[in-house]
């Protein structure tokens, strides 16, 4: 998710960072302004798709037998489901919190936390931030400048190596200087 949802790289980002008692906590940054706008046009066509099977699902309903009734409440709650589907991407937040030597993750949607992982680490260098390409870069092994803007780039993986030898991926970004910026930020707390 680091590529839609972007950590901060420094301290003095307050209102992403928070530094008590020795505990450093870096959440991601929201979704940009114009993807509300998308929200809001899908919450508009789910609107309008509700106007439209309202009456036969209710008149379904009414008429049908236990199956049919089953089905058209099964839809209604589908339907009422998906704004709410669509709004706990705009109120996902990631946070990795460091302890001395724990890093822990947690994945909250709308603040409630759904997903939490703490893991032991020996040292700073148990962080380490690679490339991640998943395709051939044809366009840069041709070399030809009127292929430059279709170089595959990747991406990058800040990945860190637990206590018990598994390797954890922290986060993800499309530059890598960011990551080094997270990592150091990490390193340094």
């Amino acid at each position: 998710m680091g590529l839609m949802y972007v950590f901060p790289v420094g301290e003095d980002e307050t209102d992403f960072v928070q530094k008590k008692d020795g505990v450093l906590t870096l959440k991601t940054y929201g979704l940009p302004y114009i993807f509300w706008f998308y929200a809001l046009c899908s919450v508009a066509v789910v609107f309008f798709m509700f106007i439209g099977v309202k009456e036969p699902v209710l008149k379904l309903i009414s008429l049908g037998d236990e199956t049919d009734a089953t089905l058209g409440y099964s839809l209604l709650t589908f339907i009422g489901l998906i704004p709410v589907l669509i709004l706990s991407f705009f109120f996902y937040e990631k946070r990795i919190i460091k302890n001395n030597m724990e890093i822990g993750l947690s994945h909250r949607v709308f603040g409630i936390p759904f997903f939490s992982e703490k893991f032991l680490i020996e040292s700073g260098d148990d962080l380490s931030v690679e490339s991640f390409l998943t395709s051939p870069n044809v366009a840069r092994m041709e070399a030809r400048q009127d292929n430059v803007g279709f170089q595959n780039k990747g991406y990058f993986v800040l990945w860190l190596k637990s206590k018990d030898g598994k390797k954890i991926q922290i986060d993800r970004h499309s530059r890598k200087a960011d990551l080094e910026k997270l990592k150091g930020l990490l390193e340094n707390n």
